[in-house]
């Protein structure tokens, strides 16, 4: 076996096991059956809700009424008084129970292509499927109980304001019948940040002292895409540490008895954030730019609620003085622009590393900005894909001629090695030394052959973190009938690849062989660059190379339409390469040649 051949097989080994191991899925996690919540714990007795040290009592909040458990979204929507939300991405309404944002709609996003596909919905009221919700409030410090400081079962009045727009806030206002006002004032921009400006106006003769919160709640685990690529869970940043937990992590936790189940508690000096991501959307409780605050993450193993909490320093109000104190909630989209321009413009530390860009992000972010530009620039994310393809070909380009130049002096060296071999015999040390002599008098390198093929498995990696993950890829079109390059190849022979205007039904195995046209490109394409080269003499090695294109085509047959756009036409750039530069040295490729004797051999072996 020649050396050439060797790096070769060596490279298309390594790329083969780095494919199979990026399509491994983790096993689902285990349901856990939630322990009995201790009687001691104090929660809000309104929503169940586990309140910060020291604020709940067995006193029921007034006003306090919740869908019962079970019950449909709409009818928990309809449980409460609300005030609507419309901005222009964005619809839903609030809860005057608790000042909750707990109905919100992503209008820009639908679950699906089809055309009558249900909007994308984040928010959801207590009691509703999936409940999903966020809500302010404050701790007393001074004897209050509960019911007389606002909470999450608090009945809110609407001060000002009609319907929550960008250009409209709205303010509710609760007094707790014993001297104390307070106010909630609510705005949101034209994209998906919230800003909540929570005041406390002291009519009493007494020093009272408060401590801000905000909670951010989800009813059961949430369902997940479960794949290994992807995190999914609390996601927080605490003064620049940047920390991922699965709710698995949450519940297996240490117990502290008074938080109502178990909890992880994070003391955030100058900058962070903490709240819950999904594979595309996010939720997050962020107090102004050098605000400290405390970060609880928690799960309250009775209700079987996934909680993360945003409690501030307490704050000390005079007799006859109004204090506030302003903080944000981000729900929406996980769009890079939107987060990249929070973080810039309220200095939101590390708010863009909430985009799940693994170990690998000196590399997808860069990756992802190049797509993202391109996009922009030509209007059309799969022409983008194939732009970045040219650069990256470019860019390794100096590197791809020296491997490619080596390889044909090898070639070249063909003779003279056949010559050494005979010389050699049996005896492989003689054999190595001449070969090893003879490479360094032509100044031939045997491992620079595979050098391009390895460069590429990183960036294989990276760029298939960039379409999974990012919501940029979601959706997005090529040509029809390529609609969505984050999802597989739609075409196939059940379809007469993409002619008749179905979609592939989902029939197990079968449709793992009832690939597309872009994976059929890919092996073809893949084939034609071995071609390039006489088959091996050997007939191990030359069933190896006979099958590796078709083995990659099935494998990739089911990846990301985006990514087998990508590696179709690195092929194809690599082909045109390797051509010119082996002709260049003057070394004539004679593909169709190779591909009659290869015909030829395996009709033979038959």
């Amino acid at each position: 076996m020649d050396d050439q051949n060797k790096n070769l097989i060596l490279a298309t080994a390594l790329s083969a096991l780095v494919i199979v191991v990026w399509i491994v899925l983790f096993p689902p996690p285990t349901a856990q059956d939630p322990a009995t919540q201790p009687a001691s714990v104090q929660t809000d007795p309104a929503t169940g809700l586990v309140l910060p040290r020291g604020e709940a009592d067995t006193s029921a909040a007034p006003g306090a009424t919740l869908a019962t458990p079970g019950t449909t979204r709409e009818a928990a929507v309809a449980s409460s008084t609300r005030v609507d939300v419309q901005t222009p991405r964005l619809a839903g309404s609030i809860s005057l129970m608790g000042g909750r944002i707990d109905d919100l709609q992503l209008t820009d996003y639908r679950v699906s292509l089809d055309k009558d596909a249900e909007i994308v919905t984040l928010l959801s009221p207590a009691g509703a499927p999936d409940a999903y919700y966020a809500t302010h409030g404050w701790v007393s410090n001074s004897g209050l109980g509960v019911d007389q400081v606002p909470g999450p079962g608090t009945e809110w009045t609407v001060e000002s304001g009609s319907t929550l727009s960008p250009d409209a806030p709205l303010t509710l206002v609760w007094d707790n019948g014993v001297g104390m006002i307070f106010r909630k004032t609510i705005e949101v921009d034209d994209e998906y940040l919230f800003t909540i400006t929570q005041s406390v106006q002291n009519t009493t003769s007494e020093a009272q002292r408060l401590t801000p919160y905000g909670i951010i709640a989800r009813e059961g685990e949430p369902q997940q895409v479960g794949f290994f690529i992807l995190h999914e869970g609390l996601i927080q940043s605490a003064d620049g540490k940047l920390i991922e937990d699965s709710y698995d992590a949450l519940r297996d936790a240490e117990a502290i008895a008074a938080e109502g189940g178990t909890a992880m508690r994070t003391k955030v000096a100058q900058d962070g954030w903490i709240g819950f991501t999904d594979h595309y959307w996010m939720t997050t409780l962020l107090p102004q730019s050098g605000q400290p605050f405390t970060a609880v993450a928690k799960h309250i193993t009775g209700a079987d609620i996934f909680q993360t909490d945003m409690r501030l320093d307490p704050v000390d109000v005079a007799p006859g003085a109004t204090t506030e104190v302003t903080t944000h909630f981000f729900a929406g989209a996980k769009e890079w622009d939107v987060i990249d321009s929070y973080s810039k413009t309220y200095n939101f530390n590390q708010f863009v590393d909430a985009i799940d860009w693994g170990w690998f992000a000196f590399l997808t972010k860069p990756i992802f900005l190049a797509l993202h530009w391109f996009n922009i620039f030509i209007g059309n994310m799969g022409l983008a894909i194939l732009a970045l393809t040219f650069v990256i070909k470019a860019l390794l380009f100096p590197l791809a001629y020296k491997s490619y130049v080596s390889m044909s002096k090898m070639k070249k060296l063909q003779p003279e090695m056949e010559k050494i071999k005979e010389r050699a015999g049996d005896d492989r040390t003689k054999l190595q030394q001449e070969m090893m002599a003879l490479y360094k008098k032509e100044k031939v390198n045997p491992a620079s052959g595979c050098l391009p093929i390895l460069l590429q498995i990183p960036i294989f990696f990276s760029l298939y973190k960039v379409i999974f993950v990012t919501i940029e890829l979601r959706h997005a079109p090529f040509f029809s009938p390529f609609l969505d390059l984050a999802a597989p190849d739609p075409t196939s022979f059940l379809n007469l690849f993409g002619l008749l205007p179905y979609a592939v039904p989902h029939l197990g195995l079968f449709e793992f062989f009832s690939i597309g046209v872009l994976p059929i490109l890919m092996g073809v394409t893949m084939w034609m660059q071995q071609k390039l080269n006489p088959a091996p003499t050997d007939k191990t090695q030359a069933m190896i190379f006979a099958w590796m294109p078709w083995v990659f085509m099935f494998m990739l047959g089911t990846f990301a339409s985006g990514l087998v756009l990508y590696w179709t036409a690195n092929n194809i750039i690599t082909f045109v390469q390797q051509y010119l530069i082996m002709r260049s040295q003057g070394v004539k490729p004679d593909v169709f040649g190779n591909i009659i004797s290869g015909l030829k051999r395996e009709k033979k072996a038959e």
